[in-house]
């Protein structure tokens, strides 16, 4: 959409709050001109940019909330996601990969918010059988996923295995984070990498954001959807989180990273 004046823009946006099943009655606070501002900044200024399907931004912005935590914003993403199509399983397994970077206490708080939109609308929470695999298998899972995403680089800095300060830590990494979260139901790969990515820039995890932002193009995620992926955090994280990210990802070799180049 082309640029003409304010109005335009904040219309705009309102259309965009409205798609996520955002009212008018729900949108504003008392602070004068918020609403107005919010659909201008927020929902024309980032929701509405190309680059970026809704879907994936909503992933994006449920793990923001994750680790932000606000009720009430975190509750409207919810609604919003169930409105864009996603199923309920898939918010869910947000909220448990957010926690591996944040803190599980987040993923509890932020599942009894999205439990409350589920009933509400009367949306089955999903269940399964547990997951009996054997710890080898997660080992093995684990080694596999981790080579997949990072190349080389899997096997450098903190997470070298002979790294005698980080090695006891990493190695539940390895077998629970990736042998396990990362191949749970309910996301592929990509999607996960939009949640991670999202974790570590509102968490300022610099190295963790420079390793999985060149990461990402092995799992279908080139450079602009991931610099897509940082600014959708901004109205959620903060602005100078995001742009602090957005300066790191412009330091970063463009194109593929390989064995061969990392």
């Amino acid at each position: 959409m082309a640029e003409s004046n304010r109005e335009d823009l904040r219309r705009h946006g309102s259309a965009w709050r409205r798609k996520l099943g955002q009212s008018d009655d729900d949108a504003g606070l008392s602070a004068p001109g918020y609403r107005d501002l919010i659909d201008e900044m927020a929902y024309h200024g980032v929701w509405a940019r190309d680059g970026l399907a809704p879907t994936d931004r909503i992933l994006v912005t449920l793990a923001t909330l994750c680790l932000t935590p606000t009720d009430a914003a975190l509750r409207r993403a919810v609604e919003g996601a169930l409105d864009l199509g996603l199923d309920a399983r898939s918010i869910l397994e947000v909220f448990v990969q957010a926690g591996l970077y944040g803190g599980f206490p987040l993923t509890e708080a932020a599942t009894v918010v999205a439990d409350g939109v589920f009933t509400d609308r009367g949306v089955p929470i999903p269940d399964g059988p547990p997951r009996d695999d054997p710890l080898e298998e997660l080992d093995d899972r684990g080694q596999r996923i981790m080579a997949a995403l990072h190349g080389a680089r899997s096997a450098s800095g903190y997470a070298a295995p002979d790294n005698p300060a980080t090695a006891g830590l990493y190695g539940a990494a390895i077998r629970y984070g990736y042998g396990e979260i990362w191949a749970r139901p309910g996301l592929d790969l990509r999607q996960r990498m939009l949640v991670a990515i999202a974790c570590f820039v509102v968490l300022g995890l610099d190295s963790q954001l420079e390793k999985f932002a060149q990461s990402a193009t092995n799992v279908g995620l080139d450079r602009s959807a991931v610099i897509e992926a940082i600014m959708q955090t901004a109205p959620y994280g903060g602005y100078p989180k995001a742009l602090n990210a957005l300066s790191i990802l412009g330091d970063l070799p463009d194109g593929p990273v390989t064995d061969a180049t990392a």
